[in-house]
């Protein structure tokens, strides 16, 4: 069943095009990578899909009845961001505010939610604790719990494991795996082709035009031939 289908996009500012003629489509249950260098419009085409900026061209349609209010965002941190001080458990209800319409207070099941999300990710024993007193690691699961909050669909991830350490980095891809394997759809931005090509069941690699779209095992391909062709 296909959640979303990008036909033809073109994305920039001001009149300025960054990428073009872009085409894909997720199925639920799909695990989406989109790779690129800097600047080649990955994070502006994820915004696209969240509605937060307008493509210059070209459509997204939400199919199956799927609403864009029912994504999960988890994006990439600022500096700020790291340091802000609530507690663990704040944080993650906080995702739930999508489905909060005029209510002031959670209610029992949104905060049974939070609970639930928390005790997915290992870090329920960190719900009293300050946010800004975490490991990166630490807060990223954080984060991610808070995006699980707003859906049981899909998921947009900004480079989850920006700035982690081996290890974290490692923690966080078998996290996101099992989120998928038990049917989460995920979109996740990144600059680890090795890590898409492991993880990823589908690769989308950005560039002024996109130079691939297709399953990760093409991709290797894709990228052996590349390494071949540079090599002549």
């Amino acid at each position: 069943m296909t959640l979303l289908k990008c036909e033809n996009l073109e994305l920039g500012y001001e009149g300025r095009t960054i990428a073009k003629d872009i085409s894909f489509s997720v199925d639920s249950g799909d695990y989406l990578c989109i790779v690129g260098e800097n600047g080649s419009g990955k994070s502006t085409l994820m915004k696209t899909i969240l509605g937060l900026h307008k493509a210059m061209a070209g459509t997204i349609t939400f199919c199956s009845g799927f609403k864009q209010t029912s994504i999960g965002y988890l994006p990439q941190q600022t500096v700020v961001q790291r340091d802000f001080p609530a507690s663990v458990e704040e944080i993650v209800r906080s995702g739930c505010l999508n489905h909060q319409r005029l209510q002031l207070l959670y209610t029992k099941e949104q905060k049974g939610l939070a609970r639930d999300n928390m005790e997915k990710l290992g870090i329920a024993d960190l719900a009293k604790s300050s946010y800004r007193e975490l490991s990166g690691g630490q807060q990223q699961r954080v984060l991610l719990a808070r995006a699980l909050c707003a859906t049981r669909e899909l998921l947009l991830l900004d480079e989850p494991t920006a700035g982690l350490d081996p290890v974290a980095t490692e923690e966080m891809y078998q996290v996101i795996k099992c989120l998928n394997d038990e049917g989460l759809t995920v979109i996740m931005i990144s600059h680890d082709i090795e890590g898409a090509k492991k993880y990823a069941s589908t690769v989308l690699h950005m560039s002024y035009t996109p130079l691939f779209f297709g399953k990760a095992a093409d991709y290797e391909v894709y990228c052996n031939s590349q390494e071949k062709g540079g090599q002549k």
